[in-house]
C-alpha cells in the first residue's frame, strides 16, 4: 500500500507524468471537442495514456480534468457534466495508478476574466473551482495540482477551494512564465510564493508556456532564496507548425539532460507538460533514478514580503477640470469629435478650437468607433490638449491590446497629460471595415476600470508599485436602452465598484427610456452625462436604429424625418429633435455629450448656443 504523498516527498524528488492533452491529440482527439469529456466518451483511451506514463516511470498521474470546470465546459454544452467528468477522471487515473502511483487531481484556470480585470468575482471563481474539486475528491485523488495559471490571484482562489474542500490533501500550485523567466503579470517570485503559501499551497512551481531552458533559469533564481518545495514541468520546447499541426520537436534525450540539471538545482518535483510524451518521460525517468540519491539542498526560508503600500488616490475634484465640475455638481458640456482616417488632424483641431471658444468643457474622442481604422484617439487627444488648450476625454477600448499593452498605453497617456478616460470594451472587428482583424479582448471595460483605479493607487496590474501614481478621472459607458437592462445595470454596478466616477450614456432619443434608466441608477449617486446625437437624415436615423450597437431611435422620430422633403429639412428636423430631447432631460442629468455626425459641428454649435 502506498504511503501518503507528503511522506513520499520527504524521501526525495518525485517524477510526475507528461502532457495528457497533447498525447490525446496525437491519438486522434482534436481540439474542436472537449478533451475532458473523453473521460466519459472513451475512458479506455484515457486509461491507456495514464498506463503508458506509469510504465515510463511516472510516480504521479494527473487526471484528465484540466478544463473540467463549469466555465470551460459550458463552451461545449457540457456545464451539467462537471461532476461526472471530474469524478470519472479521478477514477480512471486511480485505476491506472493502483498502489504504485499517486493521483493528482488537475485543476486549470477558468478561462474567464476575474476581478480585478473582469466581471467574475473572486468568490464566484472559488465556487466554480470548489464544484470541480469536490468531484475530484469523490473520485479518490491523493493530491491536487492547480496548473497553467497566468494570474496568481486566480490560482490563489483555486488553492483556497482545494484547501476548503479537502483540508488534508497536499496542493501543488503552478503558474506559467514568460520567455525571460518572469511572471506574465510582472509579479515578483517572492510575492507569488508568499501569496500562494499563505492560502495553503504545499508546493509551488511553474509549468507549460516555455521549454526546459527557461524553467531552469527560473528554478535557479528562486531556489537561492527558499527551501519551499519547487516544481518544474516544461513543454517539450516550442511547438512548430508542421502541415497544420503543432508538433513539439525536442527529443527525449534533450529533456533527460535537463531533468538532471533540474534535480541538481534543487527541484522537488519534475514533470512534463505540452508535447512531453511517454517516450520523453521514459528518458527523464532514467535520469531521475540515477540522480534520486541526491538530497534536495536546503536554503534559507523565504522572507515574507508585505503587500506594497497603496497610495490614497486624489479626490475627483482634484483630478482634472472635468472632475472638478462633476465633483461640485456643475453642468458639463462635451462635444464628440472622431479621429481622422488619414495623417492630418487639421479639420478636427479647427473644430476643437471653435468648441473651445464657445465654452465647451471637453472634447470627447472615441477609440476606433465601429471598429474602423483611424488615427489613434490618444494621438488626437494629445494634439487637441496641446494645440487648443481644452481637455480631452479619451475613450479607451480593450479590443486592440492585451493587458500589457493596455497598461503601457495608460502610463504613456498619463505622462503625456491625458487626465480623463472613458473605459469601454470596444466594438468587435466584424462591425468595421477590417472584419478579419483579430480582436484581443484580454479584458473588458470592468477590468479596464480596475486597471485605471489601480494606477490611481500607485500599483500596476500585478500590484507592483509604479512610483508616482496616476490620477485619472475615470468614466464608463452605459446603454439606457439595453435589451437586458438588468444585465446592463449589473455590469454598471461592477464598473462603479471597480472605481468609475461618472457615466456617459449612448445617444438618447427616447426620454421614457432615459428616465427609466435614471431611476434605476439614482441609488449609485454618480454623475450621468447623456449622449445627444443630432440626426442628419432619414437614412442616418435608420442606420443608428438598426446598425449601431446600443442605439434605439423611436418610430415617431423616424416618421418625422421620413416626412422631410429635402436634406436640409431633415437636418433641421434632426436638430429640433435633439433640442427637444435636451430641454426635457436637462434637469435630470449633470452633463451632455453632443456628437458631431460626419464631422459636422454646426448642429452641435446651435445646441450649445442654447446651453452656454
Amino acid at each position: 500500500m502506498k504511503i501518503p504523498f507528503r511522506e513520499r516527498l520527504l524521501q526525495g524528488p518525485v517524477l510526475f507524468d507528461g502532457g495528457m492533452g497533447t498525447t490525446l491529440y496525437e491519438r486522434g482527439v482534436y481540439i474542436n471537442r472537449s478533451f475532458d469529456q473523453v473521460n466519459l466518451g472513451d475512458p479506455e483511451l484515457v486509461r491507456s495514456v495514464h498506463e503508458e506514463f506509469k510504465a515510463a516511470g511516472a510516480e504521479v498521474l494527473t487526471t484528465n480534468t484540466f478544463s473540467a470546470n463549469r466555465a470551460k465546459l459550458k463552451r461545449h454544452g457540457l456545464a451539467d457534466q462537471v461532476v461526472d467528468i471530474n469524478r470519472r477522471g479521478a477514477e480512471i487515473a486511480g485505476q491506472a495508478a493502483g498502489d504504485e502511483a499517486w493521483v493528482a487531481g488537475c485543476v486549470g484556470p477558468l478561462g474567464v476574466q476575474i476581478e480585478p480585470l473582469g466581471p467574475l468575482a473572486l468568490s464566484e471563481a472559488r465556487e466554480m473551482f470548489a464544484e470541480q474539486v469536490e468531484a475530484l475528491v469523490a473520485g479518490g485523488i491523493d493530491l491536487f495540482i492547480c496548473e497553467t495559471f497566468i494570474y496568481h490571484s486566480e490560482l490563489a482562489e483555486a488553492v483556497r477551494a482545494c484547501r476548503q474542500v479537502a483540508p488534508d490533501l497536499p496542493i501543488l500550485a503552478e503558474l506559467t512564465i514568460t520567455d525571460d523567466a518572469g511572471s506574465l503579470t510582472g509579479a515578483s517570485p517572492s510575492q507569488v510564493l508568499t501569496d500562494l503559501l499563505s492560502v495553503g499551497a504545499d508546493l509551488v512551481g511553474v509549468n507549460c508556456s516555455v521549454g526546459p531552458h527557461v524553467m531552469l533559469e527560473w528554478l535557479e533564481t528562486v531556489r537561492e532564496n527558499t527551501e519551499v518545495p519547487l516544481s518544474v514541468m516544461p513543454n517539450a520546447g516550442k511547438p512548430r507548425d508542421v502541415e497544420g499541426r503543432n508538433i513539439y520537436l525536442s527529443t527525449p534525450e534533450y529533456l533527460a539532460s535537463f531533468t538532471k540539471r533540474f534535480l541538481q538545482a534543487g527541484a522537488s518535483v519534475v514533470g512534463g507538460c505540452c508535447g512531453v510524451s511517454p517516450a520523453h518521460l521514459k528518458a527523464m525517468a532514467r535520469t531521475f533514478r540515477a540522480e534520486s540519491a541526491m538530497s534536495v539542498a536546503k536554503r534559507a526560508p523565504i522572507e515574507a514580503i508585505e503587500a506594497p503600500p497603496e497610495v490614497e488616490p486624489r479626490a475627483l475634484y482634484d483630478k482634472s477640470r472635468l472632475g472638478g465640475k462633476l465633483a461640485t455638481g456643475r453642468f458639463v458640456t462635451l462635444v464628440e469629435l472622431v479621429a481622422p482616417r488619414g495623417t492630418s488632424a487639421k479639420k478636427e483641431l479647427e473644430a476643437a478650437r471653435r468648441m473651445h471658444v464657445l465654452g465647451v468643457d471637453c472634447i470627447n474622442i472615441p477609440d476606433g468607433p465601429r471598429a474602423m481604422a483611424r488615427m489613434s484617439a490618444l494621438s488626437l487627444a494629445i494634439q487637441i490638449q496641446r494645440e487648443v488648450g481644452i481637455e480631452a476625454v479619451l475613450h479607451y477600448a480593450c479590443r486592440d491590446r492585451n493587458v500589457i499593452g493596455i497598461q503601457s498605453d495608460l502610463l504613456g497617456a498619463w505622462a503625456l497629460g491625458v487626465r480623463n478616460i472613458l473605459a469601454i470594451t470596444g466594438d468587435p472587428p466584424k462591425l468595421g471595415n477590417y472584419p478579419d482583424a483579430t480582436a484581443v479582448f484580454d479584458i473588458d471595460s470592468i477590468g479596464l476600470t480596475n486597471i485605471l483605479n489601480r494606477l490611481n493607487h500607485g500599483l500596476d496590474i500585478a500590484a507592483n508599485p509604479i512610483g508616482e501614481p496616476a490620477a485619472f478621472c475615470i468614466g464608463v459607458g452605459a446603454d439606457p436602452g439595453a435589451l437586458n437592462l438588468e444585465e446592463e445595470l449589473k455590469r454598471l454596478y461592477w464598473k462603479l465598484e471597480a472605481g468609475a466616477e461618472y457615466i456617459i450614456t449612448q445617444p438618447v432619443f427616447d426620454l421614457d427610456v432615459l428616465n427609466r434608466f435614471l431611476e434605476k441608477v439614482a441609488r449609485f449617486d454618480v454623475p450621468v452625462i447623456a449622449g445627444l446625437w443630432p440626426l442628419q437624415s432619414l437614412r442616418n436615423a435608420e442606420f443608428m436604429n438598426n446598425e449601431v450597437p446600443g442605439c434605439s431611435v423611436p418610430a415617431d422620430v423616424i416618421e418625422r424625418l421620413r416626412k422631410c422633403e429635402s436634406r436640409e429639412a431633415a437636418r433641421e428636423e434632426g436638430l429640433a429633435v435633439a433640442l427637444e430631447t435636451f430641454r426635457r432631460m436637462k434637469s435630470e442629468i449633470q452633463g451632455i455629450q453632443i456628437a458631431a455626425p460626419f464631422g459636422r459641428t454646426e448642429a452641435a454649435q446651435r445646441i450649445l448656443d442654447e446651453i452656454l
